[in-house]
């Protein structure tokens, strides 16, 4: 009954969606105000029965109703109730769900709180959003049933992938649908404000939470799916460029874009025309990386290959979308003021230049995730990997941070060059004793990974520099946003390239009782015993390592979990972190490896000591920080505007 009662709640709010949207459209088209009064309360109804939907969804899971073919195909009786929870969106249906009803709620936070576009801009808004949300409810219902029954319920179910048991999926898929599905509202509010012809600042203004809270969450969902891929995956790296991981990286980009021009169209009514098409080109990136990873067209770790009969449909709303969305623009663009006019050395001209070289790297990562893809279609296959992406984007990425330091020093609408170099000595002194002391005391170093910790240093200094001569206590929350996100690229940009250029690593076969040496610790093997967990058994090393007279227990394992109903047996590794100020100690257990009486007397260890590696997702925590930080102060202006405005007019209408 649940699963039938979760189907209902989605068939009516597609109904309520497409109430929305012919509501919507004839109001548009005719202006009765009776269709406009029923655009908000559909919205918001469709997010409330979306979100019961989904938390039906939860309940089989927790149920363990395996009448059900997503429960049964995702689940079984003897996974641990978190993994049953998050098992909910860990598969293509559930996962596509989540989107929905994450896009259905936004939709109804529009309605509830916008009130500073127009009317009319408003309820264009949501009627593209009703749009957006009606062709996902029509892949869901027709291609994608997450309710759909089993003829005969099996006496237990498959399983989650054993890749995905772990605490990193209840918390990273949520957070980069949340970043994804803002992007989509931010393209709804470039639509609505295309239809009516309103792009200025009051849209900027409307959009720039949307875009910061969907940057925040997209951050926040990148820089844990990197840690849960360092640990879980055992292979020792933070970012492989998976076809995958550029499929999340790529919308980021085009957010951290977007966040720079809206609030330049925001604050100085500029690159109206610019900040439109980004939105555009966000919501588009988002369509693409959601076709990829479930289209069939690639396999990876931690992707979605369904039928390409998915990929078919989402390949028809991806072409409805983004042509519908681009074909707008072009006959509207022309309608589009210029806007205040700047000088290319001000700080607007900065924010081009950012965008700029954030859209090309964009385009760079793109070209290489798709590139392999088009080649293997026409029969030739090619393989894309990090030296490829290393070399494009590294480049370009450290111009990008000169162009950060040198933005938040700018005056608007124009500055003088003189006084912008009066400003960076000390910046630059900073980055010239890191260039020394590396070349000094640092050996060979590659030159990417010695230009990006000069270029660290560099960045956290100028990244101060907005709080120089400043009252701390009266300082702008937005101010120290920047001031936090900007140095938390300096420290993410430090523990890349320390990583990259000292890291150590030790690939042995060792027995009981063996040492081995890397970095400085001294790591002893003392053996390996057989363990059970909830629902896998394994075999457990324990190493000590030491350090200056320290000794730290290591308990690295080797996963197996069985196979369930016909399925094959899945091993895993879970590696063990030693974290300490200076970086990790990685270690992963590999294989036995069998002696003359064919018995494991030794088994295979790879260790790794990765200095300052752990500042890497500390950079990201700061930079989601400084944008949350930004985002309350931004919301506090609004909150102290609102009640100025409400107190003048009880004035004025007072006796």
């Amino acid at each position: 009954m649940i699963a039938e009662l979760g189907l209902a709640l989605l068939w009516i709010a597609a109904a309520l969606a497409c109430l929305s949207l012919v509501a919507g459209t004839l109001y548009l088209r005719g202006g009765q105000k009776d269709l406009a009064a029923l655009v908000r309360p559909a919205s918001v109804a469709q997010g409330v029965l979306t979100a019961l939907a989904f938390a039906l969804l939860i309940a089989l899971f927790v149920r363990s109703d395996m009448s059900v073919e997503l429960v049964a195909r995702n689940s079984n009786s003897l996974k641990p109730m978190l993994f049953k929870v998050a098992g909910a969106w860990g598969n293509h249906e559930g996962s596509m769900l989540l989107w929905l009803t994450i896009l259905g709620i936004s939709g109804a936070l529009v309605a509830i709180f916008e009130r500073r576009l127009r009317e009319d801009t408003l309820i264009a808004t949501l009627a593209a959003q009703a749009a957006l949300s009606l062709g996902f409810f029509a892949f869901l219902i027709f291609s994608s049933n997450p309710f759909n029954r089993l003829a005969v319920a099996p006496p237990d179910g498959q399983g989650l992938n054993p890749l995905l048991q772990d605490p990193g999926l209840a918390f990273h898929p949520p957070t980069l649908y949340v970043g994804y599905v803002g992007l989509s509202v931010a393209f709804s509010f470039a639509v609505g404000a295309l239809i009516t012809r309103e792009i200025g600042s009051a849209f900027a203004r409307a959009m720039r939470p949307w875009v910061l809270g969907s940057w925040i969450f997209l951050t926040l969902g990148i820089t844990a799916g990197s840690y849960w891929a360092y640990y879980e995956l055992g292979w020792g790296g933070w970012w492989f460029w998976d076809p995958v991981e550029n499929v999340s990286l790529v919308p980021w980009l085009a957010g951290a874009a977007l966040l720079h021009s809206v609030a330049v169209t925001a604050t100085r009514n500029a690159l109206r025309a610019w900040t439109v098409m980004l939105a555009v080109i966000g919501f588009s990136m988002s369509m693409v990386g959601t076709f990829i990873v479930r289209s069939g067209l690639l396999t990876s770790v931690h992707s979605f290959a369904v039928d390409p009969e998915r990929g078919t449909f989402l390949l028809a709303l991806m072409a409805i979308y983004i042509g519908g969305a681009l074909t707008l623009f072009a006959l509207r663009a022309g309608t589009v003021a210029e806007g205040k006019k700047f000088a290319l050395l001000s700080r607007e001209g900065s924010l081009v230049i950012n965008n700029l070289l954030l859209t090309t790297i964009l385009a760079l990562v793109l070209l290489g995730t798709l590139y392999p893809i088009v080649a293997e279609a026409m029969g030739e296959k090619i393989s894309v990997g990090p030296p490829y992406y290393n070399k494009v984007a590294g480049p370009l990425a450290l111009i990008l941070c000169l162009v950060m330091v040198a933005g938040p020093l700018l005056a608007w609408r124009k500055d003088d060059g003189k006084k912008l170099w009066s400003r960076l000595p000390l910046a630059a002194f900073a980055g010239a004793l890191v260039l020394v002391l590396l070349v000094i005391f640092g050996g060979q170093v590659g030159i990417l990974p010695l230009l990006g910790m000069t270029m660290a240093g560099v960045v956290a200094v100028a990244s101060l520099a907005p709080l120089w001569g400043r009252n701390l206590r009266r300082t702008p929350l937005p101010t120290w946003g920047m001031v936090i996100a900007h140095f938390g690229v300096a420290v993410a940009l430090a523990g890349m390239g320390a990583e990259s250029a000292f890291i150590k690593e030790k690939l042995v076969a060792a027995a009981p009782g063996d040492t081995i040496r890397v970095g400085d610790f001294v790591v002893l093997f003392k053996g390996v015993k057989p363990v059970a967990g909830p629902n896998y058994t394994a075999i457990e090393g324990t190493l000590v390592a030491t350090s200056g007279g320290v000794p730290h227990v290591l308990k690295p394992e080797s996963r197996m979990f069985p196979g369930l109903m016909g399925t094959a047996p899945t091993e895993t590794n879970e590696a063990a972190l030693l974290t300490r100020a200076g970086g990790q100690l990685y270690v992963v257990l590999g294989q036995p490896v069998t002696g003359e009486d064919g018995r494991a007397d030794r088994y295979q260890l790879r260790l790794w000591w990765k200095p300052l590696v752990w500042w890497i997702w500390l950079g990201g925590a700061l930079i989601a920080l400084g944008a949350a930080l930004s985002m309350l102060g931004r919301a506090q202006l609004l909150a102290l505007w609102r009640a100025r405005r409400t107190r003048k007019s009880q004035e004025r209408f007072a006796p």
